[in-house]
């Protein structure tokens, strides 16, 4: 291979070098036999870790009694060991330094005396290592140098960092313990045990002058603190080093430490290394760069870089596994960053008084540190900027917020710790740390440039606000783990429920891995994380960013992208890497569990794991579990445990449920706080069981089951056993029915149970006083039952009644003329029960009641030539029937026919003929179409589809804002409401098996997409800029009343709507609008951001209280994804995945909680309240995005 070649894949840094140069390198290594029997992985990782040295003769790499950082192997040339036999003579290393430099060229001869004794009774002894020797694993314990090192003419070697080498260690110990010894085995590293491992044998001149200098001549340590020291250089960020006469000596080029800390007195060498780390972060893109002898420099990378080959168990976001120093996440601060900074800076200049003394930003003098200029204090930042606006709330928030600043770099902590801490430590501004700030410390702006700062402050508190969770995380994944204290743990937990590639695992594991998961960063493209073949260690989570999974002979074969993961396999088994991954973006972040610690969560799991068998096999699977987390967080003597369901057959998980959850009788008080139902968010298996036993155990098993226990009377049975058995019976059906409510009584099949077991009841009350209580609950339930039964009659509340499918396109409302006489009950009956105001009840009269399966529904269905039929079907009705029917009345044959929506853009979909509900689920300008299945390519659509062709923007001006946003949320409650928490399961699983609708569901949808879509119909059909630009104001505050009434699914859909391509596009509104509005919206988009599975909304909606209109699609999301990722039957037998149903329920009581409380807003003030009614419930809009974008670009052509 030309030396040039490879030798030229060393001229980037480390974390620049691509994979092509990782694996010129590896070859070349790899051709030298000391090195050929080294796997490829260790090879490509070396390589990928290692720099080229190109020195001159005389140049002192390390001194004898240092603590190194490096570790070497020759290429070329040879290196002198010198030992001297009294360590306590070589102290003054710095006046040695000086006498070589005097002598400027110093023979081999004289180079060893650098290390030789002031006094003349010291002895010492050289030696020789030549081409294919190593030296330096003393890194691996931190030992002292056992010797100076320096070359002896012309040498080529190859470096590689503590960290590194440390990280390989780790991973091919067995490897590479025949390169450097056992750090725990002195003798390993003897000259007879170098002379066996080198292939390359050269002459040895010396022996060592004493036992430990023989076992151990080639060990070193670590980076040296003395100036001279080529190993110092090398590792001290922003310095250059040059060759001088065979020796080291620093260039006197401006550096950071020099700009920025001043000392009134020399530092000693160990501050000096201390004053270079705590500046070394800032130099980012900078490093040392060593000279050599033809004039050729070798990059070094600062003490904080990425590598090009993330070393395998050391997090990048960590720099140590106990360390808290800065691990950088970005190459430099984004412009976004810097211009926040830049803002505050301003504002902090601004701010300061007259005094400098007073001033936040000024020089100060740090204990052991000299003065340190333009500095601030993290207490005195924190209080700034809760002066600053009153969005700041807390100093908590405010700590946040300079988090966002820290992890950008663009300000700096002098302590190099990555969290912002709200004490008494020293941060700088990045322009400061780099010398290039404005002058003095108490110089104000100009006038011009602090009235810019002014009029962007409040656009960076909003920024930083919505950033500053994101930042909080990452600083709680980046302390060490043992650091991390309980709500930190709750804070990872929370994030790790709402990660796709986590939906499969149980809460528990969930929870587990909170306390081991680690945050790991690149930050540059191209980073390869392993290589094909590599022995897997580690799985990933892709937290930000993406990368291409790399297949030998085939190339990039796919890219995986946020939320997606890899290397799973690894933890499974002990196969190879099945492909390489690199990253494809510059700052890609990860999540990384490793191998052991999963195996341990694995192994602690099944642990605390009982399994009950009956007949050999699994019946209930149980795990011990703390009563109390935080207790046991705080690993507190007192905390308890109970037993949660993880998976089970449907009758054991009953019982098991009946005899825990539902018997307080022999529970201390403080027991029974915690298992009782709806007591503790701790445990609600109970109510998890009654959201989600329709998906596992059907209603008829149940009350089969029920009246089974129930009837357990025998004469070998204890009376209190009894009596407890009856007991909880009759508490869960009472639970059962007061929770679910209507859908129970809707299984007729539960009428009889109902009325059996209340006459079992009260006859067993006779016998059993004790169960009086119970005999009182069953006539509650049989109340609820006749109430539910006078309700179905003619003119009930719950009466059939009839729906119309208008055909201009609108959603499903009521047919009037029918059943008014129920309508109004069922408002009467609202109005009593909610206590609305009086303009909400009279608007609930036009629709209140929950779409029921056996109501009617209007609706047509057409055919290809356009002709169509009108039919009259109940809501549950089968497409097949729907098919049928339209054929028996349009005329058509009934073979091999087909019922589909037409969608208004012309696609096409087939309507399989065991779905129900089909009227209430098209979409908006969707219509249905009845045809022979090869006739389908003749269906085209019908004219109306396509929209309106005129806008309502004058209509649309002469409604308040208001009132409009207050007359949606009214209707948007209206439809929340009559959603059922069951409605999401039809919805994920499917509706069919259950023989069930979603009627109610599917309209609460529908409307968000109307709501979105009419925001960009109206814009797009506005002729005039003008207009335009009204109606982009109109919709951005409408957005903001929406979010004040915490209607965030029509606040989802406006912002949506705005962001529209058709919308986002038309530049010249865009810049007409005012720069306040332009703000507010950006805001709003950073609100609906998608990033981190919605984590801005998320964190939005926690802290809000209901009433809530939640972001339903999302909700949807959720369900989707757990019931996807998570089998319902673990194995064949029927065991039942609870687990699964444990986390579907969690989503179903969100809509539980939104709606806890009636939403009472204030009615605005009357001025077309009609007319503003019919508007928003007759919304007409154009949905097919071709037609959108053909308009906006007739409104604004594309510019050239």
């Amino acid at each position: 291979m030309d030396s040039h070649h490879w030798a030229s894949s060393f001229d980037t840094r480390s974390s620049e070098r691509r994979a092509g140069d990782v694996e010129v390198i590896a070859a070349y290594l790899h051709k030298w036999r000391c090195l050929d029997s080294l796997s490829n992985s260790l090879l490509r990782r070396l390589a990928s870790a290692a720099y080229l040295e190109d020195l001159d003769d005389g140049v002192t790499l390390y001194r004898q009694g240092d603590r190194g950082t490096n570790w070497y192997f020759i290429l070329s040339g040879e290196v002198v060991m010198t030992t001297c036999s009294d360590r306590s003579d070589t102290k003054d290393t710095s006046s040695s330094f000086r006498h070589h430099s005097s002598n400027n060229g110093p023979s081999p001869s004289s180079s060893s005396s650098s290390c030789s004794p002031l006094t003349s009774a010291a002895t010492y002894s050289r030696r020789l290592l030549g081409r294919g020797s190593w030296f330096g694993d003393s890194v691996l314990d931190d030992s002292p140098r056992d010797a100076t090192a320096s070359t002896r003419g012309p040498c080529k070697l190859l470096r590689v960092e503590q960290r590194d080498f440390r990280s390989l260690w780790q991973k091919h110990q067995d490897e590479l313990i025949q390169l450097s010894g056992s750090p725990s085995s002195p003798s390993a590293s003897s000259p007879a045990n170098h002379r066996k491992h080198s292939h390359h044998h050269q002459p040895q001149s010396h022996q060592p002058g004493g036992k430990r200098q023989s076992q151990r001549h080639h060990s070193t340590g670590g980076i040296s603190s003395r100036q001279g020291s080529q190993e110092n250089n090398n590792s001290n960020n922003g310095r250059s080093s040059s060759t001088s006469g065979g020796l080291s000596i620093p260039s006197r080029e401006p550096s950071l430490a020099d700009a920025n800390i001043n000392s009134t007195k020399s530092p000693s060498p160990q501050r000096q290394e201390r004053n270079a780390s705590v500046v070394s972060a800032t130099a980012v893109d900078g490093g040392a760069t060593t000279a050599s002898g033809n004039g050729r420099s070798n990059p070094s990378p600062p003490s904080n870089a990425q590598q090009t080959t993330a070393p395998a168990g050391q997090p990048t976001g960590q720099t140590g596994p106990n360390s808290n120093q800065i691990a950088q996440l970005t190459l430099s601060p984004s412009e976004r960053a810097m211009m926040m900074g830049k803002v505050l800076k301003t504002l902090i200049l601004a701010s300061s008084s007259a005094s400098p003394a007073s001033a936040l930003i000024r020089d100060r003098k740090v204990p052991g540190r000299g003065t340190v200029r333009h500095c601030l204090v993290g207490t005195e930042m924190v209080d700034w900027l809760l002066g600053l606006s009153p969005e700041v709330h807390s100093r908590a928030q405010a700590s946040a917020m300079w988090q966002v600043l820290l992890d950008e770099q663009v300000i700096l902590a002098l302590s190099k710790e990555h969290q912002f801490k709200d004490k008494f430590v020293f941060y700088r501004f990045h322009d400061d740390a780099e010398g290039r700030g404005d002058g003095p410390a108490g110089r104000k702006p100009n006038a011009d440039v602090v009235r810019d700062a002014q009029q962007k402050k409040d656009e960076v508190i909003s920024t930083l606000t919505q950033l500053a969770p994101d930042a909080v995380l990452k600083a709680i994944l980046r302390k060490p783990t043992h650091d991390r204290s309980p709500d930190d743990l709750e804070i990872i937990y929370e994030e790790l429920v709402h990660i796709r590639a986590l939906s499969h695992l149980s809460t528990t594991v969930k929870r587990e891995l909170a306390n081991i998961i680690v945050f790991e960063s690149h930050p540059r493209a191209e980073t390869v994380l392993f290589n094909q073949g590599d022995e897997g260690t580690s799985w990933y989570v892709i937290l930000k960013g993406s990368v291409n999974v790399v297949i030998h002979g085939k190339g990039v074969v796919t890219t995986l992208q946020d939320g997606d993961d890899f290397g799973q396999l690894a933890l499974i088994n002990n196969a190879p890497r099945a492909a390489t991954i690199i990253t494809r973006e510059d700052g890609c972040q990860f999540l990384r569990v490793d191998k052991d610690d999963f195996n341990r969560i694995l192994r602690d799991v099944e642990a605390n794991t009982v399994r009950l068998k009956e007949h050999g096999r699994d019946v209930l699977v149980l795990e011990k579990v703390s009563a109390n987390p935080s207790a046991a967080h705080r690993h507190s003597a007192s905390s308890h445990y109970k037993y949660t369901v993880m998976a089970g057959m449907p009758q054991k998980m009953l019982e098991h449920l009946l005899e825990t959850r539902l018997d307080a009788r022999h529970l201390s008080a403080r027991d029974e706080d915690i298992i009782r139902p709806y007591s503790s968010a701790t445990d609600m298996f109970l109510d998890d069981f009654l959201l989600t036993h329709i998906m596992f155990m059907p209603t008829h098993q149940l009350i089969t089951e029920l009246m089974r226990k129930y009837r357990i009377e025998s004469p070998t049975q204890d009376k209190e056993f009894v009596v407890a058995s009856k007991s909880r019976v009759v508490n869960f059906v009472y639970q059962w029915v007061t929770s679910i409510r209507d859908p129970v009584f809707d299984e007729t099949i539960t009428h009889s149970f109902f009325e059996q077991l209340h006459s079992e009841v009260h006859a067993d009350a006779r016998l059993y006083h004790t169960l009086r209580e119970e005999a009182a609950m069953l006539d509650h339930v049989q109340e609820l039952l006749g109430e539910y039964r006078a309700a179905r009659q003619q003119g009930g509340s719950l009466a059939t009644l009839t729906w119309t499918l208008p055909a201009g396109g609108q959603s499903v409302v009521l047919f009037s003329a029918v059943n008014a006489a129920a309508t109004a009950a069922a408002a009467a009956s609202n109005r009593k029960n909610s206590g609305e105001s009086s303009a909400a009840s009279a608007f609930s009269l036009e629709k209140r009641r929950p779409i029921r399966a056996d109501d009617d529904i209007i609706f047509r269905v057409y055919c290809a030539d356009h002709t169509y039929c009108t039919l009259r079907q109940p809501v549950n009705a089968t497409a097949e029937t729907i098919k049928l029917n339209a054929a028996d009345k349009l005329g058509l044959r009934h073979e091999e026919l087909v019922l589909a929506e037409i969608k208004s853009n012309g696609e096409k979909s087939v309507i399989s003929d065991t779905e129900v509900s089909i009227a209430t689920c098209l979409s908006i300008n969707g219509r249905i179409f009845v045809s022979p299945k090869d006739h389908l390519d003749a269906m085209t659509v019908l004219p109306d589809q396509e929209g309106p062709s005129d806008g309502t923007c004058n209509e649309l001006e002469m409604f308040s804002t208001r009132e409009l946003a207050y007359y949606i949320t009214l209707i948007d409650w209206d439809l929340f409401c009559s959603v059922h928490e069951y409605e999401l399961l039809y919805h994920v699983a499917g509706a069919q098996p259950f023989r069930k609708i979603k009627s109610n569901l599917d309209l609460f949808l529908r409307r968000f997409n109307e709501i979105q879509y009419w925001v960009v119909t109206e814009i797009c059909l506005a002729n005039t800029l003008g207009k335009r630009v009204q109606l982009l104001r109109k919709f951005i505050k409408l957005a903001a009343y929406c979010k004040e009434f915490q209607n965030l699914n029509a606040f989802f859909a406006l912002v949506m709507g705005l962001s529209n391509v058709a919308v986002s596009r038309l530049t010249q509104t865009w810049e007409r609008l005012p720069s306040k509005l332009r703000k507010m919206f950006n805001e709003f988009d950073g609100l609906i951001e998608p990033s981190r599975n919605h984590r801005a909304y998320r964190i939005a909606v926690g802290k809000l209280q209901p009433p809530i209109l939640p972001f339903m699609p999302l909700l949807l999301k959720d369900m989707t994804f757990t019931h996807e990722g998570n089998r319902t039957l673990l194995d064949s037998a029927g065991l039942i995945n609870f687990e699964k149903m444990h986390m579907l329920a969690q989503t179903m009581r969100t809509l539980r909680y939104c709606r806890s409380r009636q939403l009472l807003l204030q009615p605005p003030t009357p001025r077309s309240e009609q007319e503003v009614r019919n508007y928003i419930r007759n919304l007409r809009v154009v949905d097919n995005q071709r037609i959108l974008t053909g308009l906006s670009q007739r409104l604004e052509p594309k510019r050239a």
